[in-house]
């Protein structure tokens, strides 16, 4: 065997075991009470997707207004989050126990139900699909909801209302309750990441809610995975893109997330979803 060949095949070998060594893997079903049909997910990531995450979904947003943060928008305080139903539909106790999911999954992230007189500064806004339009125009103006309809045809939508230095003051998610519940599912999982600061949209990523090429519809470990990054102190309100990228990998370690550190559980800006 030639010097060439020993030397093609090795290369081979580790490129192989390099590509094996950056692919999610473990794979399991769709969590219980998921819509019928839902994915499976992967529940084992390494820092290097979880940074590739982090970096495309906590950056931007299909449509921004109001003061633009250039760098990453998250809440700094205890977060209370209402839910208004006037939709055909009654699926406000749903929606409080995925706010309530989200309340014991996510460490640091200090989120409750608004009670009483409480000012909320997460509110979700149950709909039909028939008031999506109108909702959106009396919220943003006919201009804003247009452009933004017209740029992602928008099933639900979510904005999110930041100072200059990225601390969010209020999120105003729209959810569709009147077709079928793996809409309902998929727009109230996908629209709470965006109300607490991943306010962008990643269609090339395959583990993310967040793509819209896809219909999940429960809080998967990936996403779990990178509101726990957002949350974690480190993570401060108008950090740079540059700044997390130098800070994720230790990060990410020190929080035990790649390779498995956070696993399935199975007992128990603007941003939209698109048709």
């Amino acid at each position: 065997m030639t010097r060439h060949l020993l030397s093609a095949i090795f290369t081979a070998a580790l490129l192989m075991t390099s590509a094996a060594a950056f692919a999610a893997s473990d794979k399991q079903s769709a969590p219980p009470g998921s819509f019928d049909g839902a994915p499976a997910q992967y529940t084992r990531f390494t820092a290097t997707e979880l940074t590739r995450g982090f970096l495309a979904l906590a950056f931007g947003s299909d449509l921004s207004i109001g003061a633009k943060s250039k760098g990453v928008r998250r809440f700094t305080h205890d977060i209370r989050a209402r839910v208004v139903s006037t939709g055909s539909v009654n699926r406000k106790t749903a929606v409080e126990k995925i706010i309530a999911e989200y309340a014991v999954a996510v460490p640091n992230l200090r989120l409750r139900l608004a009670q009483g007189d409480d000012e909320a500064d997460i509110t979700v806004r149950l709909i039909d699909e028939g008031d999506f339009a109108n909702a959106i125009e009396s919220a943003f103006g006919r201009e804003t909801a247009r452009a933004f309809v017209e740029k992602t045809d928008a099933q639900c939508m979510t904005s999110v209302r930041s100072d200059r230095d990225g601390e969010i003051a209020h999120s105003i998610s729209f959810v569709i309750v009147d077709q079928g519940d793996d809409v309902f599912l998929d727009c109230a999982y996908h629209e709470l990441l965006h109300a607490f600061g991943l306010s962008n949209h990643d269609d090339k990523n395959p583990w993310t809610m967040l793509n819209q090429e896809r219909q999940v519809g429960y809080l998967t470990v990936y996403d779990r995975s990178l509101l726990t990054i957002l949350y974690d102190p480190r993570i401060e309100p108008g950090l740079t893109h540059a700044q997390a990228r130098r800070l994720l990998p230790k990060l990410i370690h020190d929080l035990g997330l790649a390779d498995g550190g956070h696993r399935a559980p199975h007992d128990g800006a603007l941003g939209g979803n698109r048709r």
